[in-house]
């Protein structure tokens, strides 16, 4: 054991004087396999791991010619795979169990096989992954000998060797070989693309069926709006899609099935209609507003159905956001119909505000929700680099959205300057239960009554999953989440 640990040291990189070197561990090696001086099965499979790694460090012709010199002069390979199969009968008499003599048999084979084909000249070694699954389950703890002094941790670290190494090398290997493309810096799962090939972004602009794709596109929208709607808000629709002019992108999510019937507009020709029934607006935009889909737009607009825009100019609102660096914002609120906030009310002697007075122990600071960086969930728009990061704080699950509008200040820094409220262009909040009523009657409820109820349940699930994210985030990195101020 001592010659063994001895050439396993010699092997390490810090040691490696040369080819003559590695050449000579492992001509040794094999040596003390030929020559019967193995007293142990642990042993064996230690000696195949150093023997491994010298093969490794060895390339083309000169792991062919130290491998014909150990055959010619030593002992042929029949000696190599006798002395092995007398050591797997040793163990095996040691426990008669016929299972493990052929788990073990199997082993001795794939491995010196494995340590052949590594050698040959015309195969490169990077190319080469033996697959862990031909690698038997063995447990070492009923092989393991006490006297040799090696621990199972160790018997367990040559074993993984075997297959580790030649998973880096396989990685290595994508990276140095020329005649392949690998690219890290691509999305993932495009690595093996040339980076000019990539699209990793796309858009919503209407193309055709012919012609030159260069000269598809007439105009090109810089923003989007998005509304979920049913067909008995046809007219309230209608009224607010004629805000938006062609700068806009109009997207409509279905929620009743509905599609056919909005032809009768002629803006419904150039909207885009997506179609499931009885889902919200969260799970659309989760599923088909992927910022990778959207980024082509400066401003995106997610809002509801129920809305008067009878005093609103949606062109007007995009160059005040722009003036006052709003990244998360929406119209004030017509203050006598569908307030809750005071944050969202409209305020008739300025263009824009940022922060407000609530009630009494309702804001634990001046810049936190509800009295700055907060808007509510029925008409907010983002900037494209705000959505991506509220895009990946939607919950796929959690499909109403409730307890967002407070965490939606974790998207942008500082918040409370870059959320706000636009009061010169106001909505009216007509409060409209339609999607509530897309519910089902339970246990005597109405319909609405669940749907308010998952609402709320909604709410304190993701106040809980945020809370715990942050919790364990900073106890990754050793801080007390009771003792920071950051979130």
């Amino acid at each position: 054991m001592v010659a063994l640990i001895t050439w396993e040291s010699l092997l390490a990189e810090d040691f490696v004087e040369g080819t003559h070197v590695i050449e000579g561990s492992c001509v040794s090696l094999h040596a003390l396999v030929c020559r019967g001086g193995l007293g142990s099965e642990i042993e064996i499979i230690f000696v195949l791991s150093s023997f491994h790694k010298c093969l490794l460090l060895l390339h083309g012709k000169s792991a062919l010619k130290l491998l014909n010199t150990m055959l010619r002069n030593s002992c042929d390979s029949q000696k190599i795979v006798n002395r092995m199969g007398t050591a797997a009968r040793s163990w095996a008499n040691k426990k008669p169990n016929e299972s493990m003599r052929l788990i073990v048999t199997t082993f001795v084979g794939i491995v010196f096989g494995f340590l052949i084909g590594v050698s040959f000249p015309t195969l490169s070694i990077t190319k080469l992954s033996l697959p862990s699954s031909l690698l038997p389950t063995i447990d070492l703890s009923y092989i393991e000998d006490k006297r040799s002094g090696i621990s199972t941790q160790t018997a367990l670290n040559a074993l993984s060797s075997l297959t580790s190494n030649n998973s880096s090398s396989t990685r290595a290997g994508n990276s140095n070989d020329t005649s392949k493309i690998w690219v890290p810096t691509n999305p993932r799962g495009a690595e093996r693309l040339p980076p000019n090939i990539v699209a990793a972004e796309s858009d919503l602009y209407f193309r055709r069926l012919w012609g030159n794709p260069n000269e598809d596109l007439t105009s090109t929208p810089k923003y989007l709006v998005t509304f979920t709607v049913g067909f008995n808000q046809k007219q309230n629709i209608d009224a607010a899609v004629k805000k938006f002019s062609e700068n806009f992108t109009i997207l409509l999510f279905h929620y009743d099935g509905r599609t056919t019937e909005w032809d009768e507009f002629e803006w419904s020709e150039r909207a885009i209609h997506v179609s499931a029934r009885k889902q919200t607006k969260w799970w659309y935009a989760k599923r088909f507003l992927h910022p990778d889909v959207v980024a082509s737009y400066d401003y995106i607009f997610i809002w509801d159905e129920d809305l008067g825009v009878e005093h609103f100019n949606a062109e007007e609102y995009i160059r005040l956001v722009r003036k006052h660096g709003l990244e998360i914002s929406q119209p004030g609120l017509e203050p006598n119909k569908g307030l809750t906030w005071q944050m969202t009310k409209r305020r008739g002697d300025r263009e824009v505000h940022k922060e407000t007075e609530e009630k009494p122990g309702w804001c634990s600071d001046p810049h936190l929700p509800p009295c700055a960086g907060f808007v509510e969930i029925m008409a907010p728009v983002f900037s494209r680099d705000a959505w991506r990061c509220v895009w990946h704080m939607i919950q796929n699950d959690l499909v109403h959205g409730w307890g967002l509008d407070f965490a939606l200040r974790k998207c942008v820094e500082p918040a409370h300057e870059k959320i706000g409220v636009v009061d010169s262009q106001w909505i009216v909040h007509q409060t409209v239960p339609s999607l509530g009523n897309q519910g089902e009657a339970q246990n005597g409820k109405a319909p609405w009554q669940g749907v308010r109820e998952r609402c709320r349940k909604e709410w304190t699930m993701f106040q809980s999953r945020m809370a715990n994210a942050e919790r364990a985030y900073f106890k990754a990195i050793g801080i007390d989440p009771n003792n920071s101020t950051s979130h």
